[in-house]
C-alpha cells in the first residue's frame, strides 16, 4: 500500500492514549493509514508520494470549535471593529472615519465594544452616535452580542418609538434624564433593528461564508459547529461544497425557531455526511454577564436591582426541550447564569424521565456560573459542557459582577473535567477571537489563585477528541489513529513544552482536511 501524503520528522501529539506520540503519519486518500516512526512510515512511500518534512514541528488532530457564529464572523471581518476601545470618544472617532467613507443612507455595522473598558464607564447612546454619523443608520453590538447601540436614523428606519413594546425577553432603554429613547436594545429587542438591516444577496452570503471558512482553517480549525441565523446560510454552505470551495467540515447548529420545520421533514441530528451534517437545536435561555442579562439566582453584586432575565418560563423551556428530545435532536442550550442553568437542567431531567432510552449527548453552551450542586446534576445527566476559555480574559470584571464567592464558580474548567464531565472548547466567535490557540492559552494561563487552571493536554482534548464526541464522531476523528479521517493541524511549536505566555505566539503552519492541504 502506497501513501499519497507522508508527514515525517514531526512531533506528533496523537491524543490516543495507546500511542500518545509519534514521528510520522501516512495518508491515503482521506484517511490515516499508518502512524509511527520515520522508518516505519518510509516503507509506505514511492516516487508518487508527497513527502512533507516537518523539521520537528508539532502535529495535533484537526482542531474543532464547537460554538461559532460563522456568518457573523465573516461579516465582522469587514465591519467596524471596536474591540479594545477604551472610551466613547474613541468609538466616535472610529465611527466618524467610517462614515466619511460610507455613502449617505447606507448602514454602518460593527461592534465588540465593552463599556467596562471605557473611561466614561457607561453605555454609548444614540446621541453619541448621532454627533458623528447622523446620516447613516448605525448598529454597533456589545462584545457579548446581547446588547446593541443604534443611532436615531436606525431607530427611524426600524420604526421604533417610545411606544414600541419589546418582544418577550427584550428591553428598550429609555434615557432617565430626557425620557427619550437611549438607542440601547437588549437581547430579543435587537431583532427589531436586525430585521430592518438589508439582507445579503445569495452571492454576497456565499462570499462572507467562504471568507469565514478560509480564516477558520488559517487558525488551524478543520471542523466548526456552525450556528446558523437563517436557512439561507445552509444553502450557501451546500453551494460552496457543490462548487468544491468548502475547505472544512460543518456541524450545523440550528435555532429552535426552525425546529418545527425540521421535524415536519423528518430530519434529526446526524442527517448528512462527514463533511456537512445537521447537529444540534440551539435554545437561548438568558443573556450575558457583561450585559447583566444572564439569569442569576441572586442579584448582581455590582447592580443589586437586577438578577438578569430568563427568556422562557420553566414550563415553556421544558416543553421545547421535551419536543426536541422526542424528535431525536441533540440540544445545545445557551445558559450562562446559575438560574438559567438550573432551569435548563430541570427541563432536561423531565425530558429524560419521559424518554430515558435516548443518548443524544445534550449540551449546555457556556455554563458560566455554576456551583457544586449544579455540577453534580450536570454529571448525573451525563451532559456536555461547551465552554469558551477566552471568556476568562475578556470577562476581567467577573468578580465585580458576582462577588468573590460566586466568582469562584465562574468558568470552573478544571472542576468540570475532574468531575468527569466531558468539556469541549470553542470561541463563540465573533464574540471572542477564532483562534483555538488563544483559547488554549487562556485556559492554561489562568491566575493560580483561581484554582481552575488546566494543563495543555486537557485544553487540547477539548478541541480534539472531546469535540469529536460532542458530534458523535469520536470513532472517525479527534485523534491521530489508523482509519480515522486525515484531519490534521501543524503547529510551529509544541504547546506542551513552552511557557503558557508563549502559546499566544504559536503559529499554524498547515491545516489538512480530508487528506487535502487547505492552508499552508
Amino acid at each position: 500500500m502506497r501513501a499519497d501524503i507522508v508527514l515525517t520528522n514531526g512531533n506528533i501529539i496523537t491524543m490516543n492514549p495507546k500511542k500518545p506520540k509519534a514521528q510520522a503519519i501516512a495518508i491515503l486518500k482521506n484517511k490515516i493509514i499508518a502512524v509511527g516512526t520515520n522508518n516505519q512510515i518510509k516503507r509506505l512511500t514511492d516516487k508518487k508520494t508527497k513527502i512533507i518534512d516537518l523539521k520537528g514541528k508539532t502535529v495535533v488532530p484537526g482542531l474543532v470549535d464547537t460554538h461559532v457564529h460563522m456568518l457573523g464572523f465573516g461579516a465582522s471581518l469587514n465591519d467596524l471593529n471596536l474591540r479594545g476601545v477604551t472610551s466613547i470618544k474613541e468609538i466616535q472617532q472610529k465611527l466618524q472615519e467610517r462614515a466619511k467613507k460610507t455613502p449617505q443612507g447606507k448602514w454602518i455595522l460593527g461592534g465588540r465594544w465593552d463599556q467596562e473598558k471605557f473611561k466614561e464607564m457607561r453605555y454609548p447612546t444614540r446621541f453619541d452616535l448621532d454627533k458623528v454619523a447622523p446620516k447613516n443608520p448605525v448598529f454597533l453590538y456589545r462584545t457579548c452580542r446581547n446588547i446593541c447601540v443604534v443611532n436615531t436614523k436606525a431607530l427611524q428606519i426600524a420604526g421604533i418609538t417610545k411606544k414600541t413594546k419589546p418582544p418577550k425577553g427584550g428591553k428598550i432603554d429609555i434615557d432617565p434624564k430626557t425620557g427619550e429613547l437611549a438607542g440601547i436594545l437588549h437581547t430579543t429587542a435587537m431583532d427589531l433593528i436586525e430585521k430592518a438591516i438589508p439582507k445579503s444577496n445569495e452571492e454576497e452570503l456565499e462570499r462572507i461564508c467562504l471568507l469565514a471558512c478560509q480564516k477558520a482553517v488559517e487558525a488551524g480549525l478543520t471542523t466548526v459547529h456552525w450556528i446558523i441565523e437563517s436557512p439561507a446560510e445552509i444553502r450557501a454552505i451546500q453551494k460552496l461544497r457543490a462548487n468544491k470551495k468548502m475547505p472544512m467540515r460543518i456541524y450545523i447548529i440550528i435555532p429552535v425557531e426552525f425546529m418545527k420545520h425540521l421535524i415536519e421533514l423528518g430530519l434529526q441530528t446526524g442527517f448528512g455526511d462527514n463533511m456537512i451534517k445537521i447537529g444540534s437545536i440551539k435554545i437561548l435561555t438568558d443573556g450575558s454577564l457583561g450585559a447583566r442579562t444572564a439569569a442569576l439566582t441572586e442579584p448582581y453584586s455590582d447592580e443589586p436591582k437586577t438578577n438578569g432575565m430568563m427568556l422562557y418560563t420553566q414550563e415553556e423551556l421544558s416543553r421545547l426541550v421535551a419536543r426536541a428530545h422526542k424528535a431525536n435532536f441533540q440540544l445545545a442550550i445557551h445558559a450562562i447564569g446559575d438560574q438559567a442553568i438550573d432551569m435548563t437542567l430541570t427541563a432536561i431531567e423531565k425530558a429524560l424521565a419521559e424518554d430515558p432510552t435516548k443518548n443524544l449527548r445534550h449540551r449546555i453552551e457556556h455554563a458560566s456560573v455554576l456551583n457544586e450542586k449544579l455540577i453534580d446534576r450536570i454529571k448525573k445527566l451525563n451532559l456536555i459542557a461547551s465552554i469558551q476559555p477566552h471568556f476568562v480574559i475578556s470577562d476581567f470584571w467577573v468578580i465585580d459582577r458576582l462577588g468573590p464567592t460566586r466568582a469562584r464558580w465562574a468558568y470552573p474548567f478544571k472542576t468540570l473535567m475532574h468531575e468527569g464531565i466531558l468539556t469541549t472548547g470553542s470561541s463563540d466567535c465573533p464574540v471572542e477571537p477564532i483562534s483555538p490557540l488563544l483559547s488554549v492559552y487562556a485556559a492554561v494561563a489562568r491566575e493560580k489563585n483561581q484554582g481552575e487552571r488546566i494543563t495543555v493536554n486537557e485544553a487540547l482534548r477539548m478541541y480534539t477528541i472531546n469535540a469529536a464526541f460532542a458530534s458523535f464522531e469520536e470513532e472517525i476523528k479527534g485523534s491521530i489513529e489508523v482509519d480515522k479521517l486525515a484531519d490534521l493541524t501543524v503547529l510551529s511549536h509544541d504547546p506542551e513544552i513552552i511557557t503558557p505566555e508563549e502559546i499566544k505566539n504559536v503559529k499554524v503552519e498547515m491545516t489538512i482536511v480530508d487528506g487535502k492541504i487547505v492552508y499552508s
